[in-house]
């Protein structure tokens, strides 16, 4: 379905916000890159390089009380949530202004403070995690709902079906997101399952299922309102599929040579950003100068985030020791 026309009841501001942060994420992503390859960044670095719309998405159409289980392709929510590019870049520097302080590196961080939850490298780990704080929510009887996301792999992995059953079974406040971008590193999806849409595997446990466009954000912001009002209503979880693409590797020290080229071009012309533009020029909320001007203020901000990273100190050695556990106050999400 065209963009503009699934996006035509979402207002004007909420759409310009939504571009905003694809934009932001973009950004900030392609600078990380950049330090990376001048070999500033010690790990690995893992984009959602067209896949921004599904965190961004999803994550805009949370309340604040809501939490999120991220993944590694899910920088926009990162932002949403309110962690800013500076403190961003001064976590892959290894900064002491870092989510983590300089204890850990990429995107291994959190703040429940700002409900989000912190993320570890294996994937589906933190679909059981979201269940469980879902069914917090619910034994106290608070209208909160929890959003988690993993990719394709990650749904043949044992801890996303005990989460998806559990959820199920209990009828828990949390929405599952999977970002399917093709590939599980460097298998292709027909190599790792007998299905061609990931969203059966919801069914199986008699989940609600949903199929978006993944590069379409308001067909993703849309979706995860719908699934967010019936968790938040009682009427338990929905598993919503995003069909997309991985444009680079699965990290950015993998070259990506098992992906066809020509499939890579198809997807281009899909880009996220790109279609974004395209709805709101159609609907007449932007234009090139609109553009123009969001591009150069985060543009801006991702500038002043690598100042502050890299005026930032690093951290004494007992530092850490520090955080190691945490205070009662700190772990009630």
């Amino acid at each position: 379905m065209d963009a503009a026309v699934v996006a035509k009841d979402i207002k004007r501001t909420d759409l310009l916000q939504m571009y905003y942060y694809l934009r932001l994420t973009r950004t900030l992503e392609d600078r990380i890159t950049a330090l990376y390859r001048q070999g500033r960044i010690v790990g690995g670095v893992y984009t959602s390089n067209g896949m921004e719309a599904i965190s961004v998405g999803y994550a805009s159409a949370l309340e604040r009380d809501d939490i999120i289980a991220p993944f590694h392709r899910d920088m926009g929510a990162f932002l949403i949530r309110g962690i800013t590019p500076g403190e961003v870049i001064a976590q892959y520097l290894g900064k002491r202004t870092g989510p983590t302080k300089g204890k850990d590196g990429n995107v291994h961080m959190g703040d429940l403070k700002r409900g989000v939850i912190g993320f570890v490298s294996h994937l589906a780990d933190n679909l059981p995690v979201a269940t469980g704080a879902a069914l917090a929510f619910k034994l106290r009887g608070e209208a909160r709902v929890v959003v988690t996301n993993t990719g394709d792999g990650g749904t043949s992995r044992g801890d996303f079906h005990e989460a998806m059953n559990f959820a199920a079974v209990r009828k828990l406040p949390v929405v599952f997101f999977c970002n399917n971008n093709q590939y599980a590193y460097s298998t292709p999806l027909p190599l790792q399952m007998a299905i061609r849409d990931v969203a059966d595997r919801g069914k199986a446990y008699g989940m609600p299922s949903e199929i978006v466009d993944g590069n379409d954000v308001s067909a993703v912001y849309l979706a995860a309102q719908r699934a967010i009002r019936k968790a938040r209503a009682g009427e338990g979880p929905t598993f919503i599929e995003c069909k997309t693409m991985r444009m680079h590797g699965h990290s950015e020290h993998d070259s990506a040579k098992y992906v066809p080229r020509e499939l890579l071009e198809e997807w281009k012309k899909k880009d996220p950003i790109l279609k974004a533009e395209q709805m709101l020029t159609q609907l007449g909320y932007g234009d090139k100068a609109t553009f123009r001007e969001i591009e150069e203020r985060v543009q801006k901000e991702v500038e002043a985030g690598v100042e502050f990273a890299e005026q930032s100190p690093l951290p004494e050695g007992p530092e850490a020791l520090e955080g190691v556990f945490a205070d009662e106050d700190e772990v009630k999400p």
